[in-house]
C-alpha cells in the first residue's frame, strides 16, 4: 500500500491595500483631524469677513446733509468715521488772527486755485483743553487774491479778538502733508492737512486739534465758495470683504484636498512597491 500524499496547500494570496484602507489608518486619521481644525479656523475667518461685508445698519439716505454739532460726529484727535465723511456740521469759535494761511493746488469745478484757511478756537467751555479746528474759508483763483483775503481776515480778527463766529460746513478727512514741488517755496502747502497747519499755527500750547477739517458753506473775506458736493452714497455691500470670505472658503477646501492628495500619494507608493515585489516572489 503506497503512502498517502499530503494535499497541496497554495500560499495565501496577498492583495494590495485599497485607498480607503490607507485613509483609515491612524496616521491619516490624525492628519484628517488636523485638517478639520485648520478648515474650521478658515471657515471662522470667512464668516468674520462676511459679517463685515454687509452693513446691516447703513446710515439713512441724505444723512450727511443734515447739520449736526461737530461733537456728535467726531472727537478731537480721532479719525473721521467712514459714514460721516462729508457730514455737514456746525461749530462756534473765535479766529486766531495770525493763522490765516494759503493752501495751493485747490481745484474748484476743475479750475486750479487757492484756499484760505484759518484756525478756529472752539468756544466749548466744557472741554478739558482748548480745542482748535482747521477751516477752509474760501477759494481764490490767484495767489494774490488769496493772500489779500488772508490779510484782511487777519486784520478783522485782530481788531475784534473776542468775537464769536458760528460756521456751517462739510467735514472732510485730513489729506496728509506733502513735500512742496521742486523749485517751489519750501513753506508752500499743497495739501489740506491740519497736522501741517498745526506746525505753523500760534497759541497752540496744550490745545487739542481735530484731525478732519471744515470746508465752510458760506465763504468769508470776499472769496468764492468752495466746491464741496455731497458725498456719493455707496453700496451697503463691501465686495472686497466678500472676496476675502471666498478666499477663506477656498483655503478650507484646499486643506481637505491636501489631506486627500497626501493619502493618495502614500497609497500609490504602496501599490508600486507591491508591484515591484511580485516578480521577486514569483522567481522565488
Amino acid at each position: 500500500m503506497s503512502p498517502r500524499r499530503a494535499p497541496d496547500t497554495a500560499p495565501a494570496q496577498v492583495f494590495p491595500p485599497t485607498l480607503r484602507e490607507v485613509m483609515f489608518r491612524p496616521r491619516w486619521l490624525g492628519l484628517l483631524a488636523l485638517c478639520l481644525v485648520v478648515a474650521a479656523v478658515f471657515a471662522w475667518l470667512g464668516q468674520w469677513q462676511l459679517s463685515r461685508a454687509v452693513d446691516v445698519d447703513p446710515p439713512p439716505p441724505g444723512v450727511t446733509e443734515q447739520v449736526v454739532p461737530i461733537a456728535d460726529v467726531v472727537a478731537p484727535g480721532a479719525y473721521l468715521p467712514e459714514p460721516y465723511v462729508g457730514q455737514k456740521v456746525s461749530v462756534t469759535g473765535r479766529w486766531i488772527p495770525e493763522d490765516f494761511l494759503v493752501v495751493s493746488s485747490r481745484f474748484n469745478d476743475g479750475v486750479e486755485g487757492y484756499w484760505v484757511t484759518g484756525q478756529l478756537r472752539l468756544g466749548d467751555s466744557s472741554a478739558a483743553a482748548p480745542t482748535s479746528l482747521a477751516v477752509a474759508v474760501g477759494w481764490a483763483a490767484t495767489r494774490a487774491e488769496a493772500e489779500a483775503a488772508a490779510s484782511a481776515l487777519s486784520v478783522h480778527a485782530e481788531n475784534d479778538p473776542g468775537a464769536s463766529h458760528a460756521l456751517t460746513g462739510r467735514l472732510i478727512s485730513d489729506e496728509g502733508p506733502a513735500v512742496p514741488p521742486r523749485g517751489a517755496d519750501p513753506m508752500e502747502m499743497t495739501r489740506m492737512s491740519p497736522a501741517a497747519l498745526l506746525s505753523r499755527w500760534h497759541d497752540i500750547d496744550g490745545i487739542e486739534v481735530y484731525r478732519p477739517f471744515l470746508a465752510v458753506t458760506d465763504p468769508l473775506g470776499g472769496l468764492d465758495a468752495i466746491s464741496s458736493p455731497a458725498p456719493v452714497e455707496g453700496s451697503g455691500v463691501n465686495w472686497l470683504n466678500i472676496f476675502y470670505a471666498v478666499e477663506w472658503a477656498v483655503f478650507a477646501g484646499f486643506a481637505f484636498y491636501l489631506w486627500y492628495r497626501l493619502a493618495r500619494d502614500a497609497w500609490e507608493r504602496e501599490l508600486e512597491d507591491f508591484e515591484d515585489a511580485e516578480p521577486d516572489e514569483a522567481t522565488a
